[in-house]
């Protein structure tokens, strides 16, 4: 029996990726829209050529189909007739062949973390991968779960038993009403964007990120809790505890049993990404085209997104689950057009350009407050490390590539004793595109350490800011230093030509790839 794979998303290996290494779209034919292939799939037509059969493929098999007319494809042990789709892939036909006949899982997860696969070629699925005959390990004592204690050295894979963080472990004790679980984590860089709790029913989260990795409790508890909880984290010795509350005020014998990965000790490359689903609070107009979206956690969630780092939100349109990744920023520049902030950060805040033309855009700019939105947890790699002692920050930025440096700003000048300058260049096409214009405009008039430049690419008449496009005489001149030793950054951040092109002027300007970080838009 062949197990058709869950519509589950992003891939395990799904990482924030740098402009430089991204993929360039290509024109698509009339016809070859997300929403033709949508129509297509579920048109009834026979894409696999098999006739609605599932067959198991082996190497030798999978090898022979490795032309544009009769294109195989392997992902995560699955084989997809990606034939059909090649006329619809945004990222051209070359770039699906360099992975015709073979396995292309990793080729996938360097560049197509946004496609939700497994909905999307669901009905190009040929069958999975045949399996080779292998020694049968004696995995007995791995089946010996114990709630407490250390973790296991056999959930550790060799590489972090070699280079990867101590053994994290937990415990847990109670009173007559509360259950607490500590975690030791063995690590002094923690702290609460570093946990991520959920629980539903009688299933309990928790995801702990040590460096790389990522330390999951998953148990199924042995009596009802309430939703709200507490999180406290003990910087000094890496200790987090989680507070629950006992629905009754009886003993628990204890804690739960095991779920799926519990106790596990993972690189986060090899995890894939949790959902849970959050309200929509509200959604006010910032231009003509962009809203800013207040999303609400549930009441039985912990999370706070690190700076830098972004999120999925996945809807279904059309029956078939769509994701994509947005930075959260926060409810204003300014302290004093903040909204209340519930305990633990219940707020989740978006800017989010709508394009009428596209497919997911429109459907999140239908939703009605109270409606739900599923957000997946964080991902990236920007560390906040590298604030450390900075005393010239530089920001660049096309469009709604303006959202990473939202927290940035509030961060930089609030919490870098260091800083001497924090300065933005902020390109858009005309003056009723700049974001927040007027809150960037008071903050730099209330902050003297940030400057900020509007640069426009369709300006009218009457504008005597800065015109054109990024360029070597536009950096040149925005990134002069007071100092030659300043330790310095550059994050930028828009579309990707924009992106690539703007790297590539800042190497050329002798500014070292530590200088120098890009976000995707």
């Amino acid at each position: 029996m062949l197990n058709v794979p869950s519509q589950s998303f992003p891939a395990p290996r799904s990482q924030q990726r740098v402009a430089s290494g991204g993929r360039s779209k290509v024109p698509l034919k009339q016809g070859r829209s997300l929403m033709d292939w949508i129509r297509l799939t579920k048109s009834g037509k026979d894409l696999t050529g098999l006739k609605g059969r599932l067959i198991e493929v082996t190497e030798e098999e999978l090898k022979k189909h490795n032309k544009k007319d009769d294109c195989w494809i392997c992902i995560r042990g699955f084989v997809y007739n990606v034939s059909p789709y090649m006329e619809y892939h945004p990222g051209g036909e070359d770039e699906l062949m360099r992975a015709a006949g073979s396995d292309g899982t990793e080729l996938f997860d360097q560049v197509h973390r946004w496609v939700n696969y497994e909905s999307m070629l669901k009905e190009c699925l040929v069958g999975r991968m045949a399996i080779k005959p292998a020694v049968l390990k004696d995995y007995r004592e791995e089946e010996k779960k114990v709630l407490n204690g250390m973790l296991p050295k056999s959930q550790v894979t060799d590489t972090l038993a070699k280079e990867g963080p101590s053994y994290p472990s937990y415990d847990w004790f109670q009173t007559n009403s509360l259950v607490t679980i500590a975690i030791y984590t063995k690590q002094k860089d923690i702290n609460l964007d570093s946990i991520i709790v959920d629980h539903q029913d009688d299933s309990f989260r928790a995801e702990t990120i040590i460096k790389d990795c990522l330390y999951l409790i998953h148990i199924g508890l042995s009596h009802e809790v309430q939703e709200d909880f507490s999180v406290r984290v003990v910087e000094s010795v890496g200790k987090i505890e989680i507070v629950l509350k006992k629905k009754e005020n009886t003993s628990w014998d204890f804690l739960g049993h095991p779920l799926e990965n519990h106790n596990s000790l993972i690189p986060r490359k090899d995890t894939g990404l949790y959902y849970r689903k959050c309200q929509l609070i509200s959604k006010e107009n910032v231009t003509h085209d962009t809203r800013l979206f207040c999303l609400m956690l549930p009441p039985s969630t912990h999370l706070q997104v690190p700076i830098g780092q972004h999120v999925y939100l996945k809807l279904p349109i059309t029956g078939t689950e769509i994701v994509k990744p947005y930075t959260p920023v926060s409810g204003s520049l300014l302290s004093e057009f903040k909204e209340p902030v519930l305990p633990n950060n219940k707020y989740i805040y978006f800017l989010i350009k709508i394009y009428h033309t596209g497919l997911f855009t429109p459907e999140l700019d239908r939703l009605q407050i109270g409606d739900f939105v599923s957000v997946s947890s964080p991902e990236g790699n920007f560390k906040i490390s590298k604030f450390q002692e900075l005393e010239d920050l530089f920001l660049l930025a096309a469009g709604t590539g303006f959202t990473p440096m939202v927290k940035i700003l509030n961060y930089a000048l609030t919490d870098i004793p260091s800083l001497r300058k924090v300065k933005l260049m902020f390109f858009n096409k005309t003056e009723d595109d700049i974001i927040w214009r007027s809150q960037l405009e008071k903050l730099a008039f209330k902050d003297k350490r940030l400057d900020v430049e509007f640069v426009l690419s369709a300006p009218i008449s009457e504008w005597n800011g800065k015109q054109g496009h990024i360029s070597p005489a536009l950096l040149s001149e925005f990134l002069k230093i007071n100092l030659d030793k300043s330790k310095v950054l550059v994050c930028i951040c828009g579309p990707v030509p924009f992106t690539e092109q703007g790297v590539r002027l800042l190497q050329d300007l002798n500014f070292s790839k530590n200088e120098i970080h890009s976000f995707t838009a």
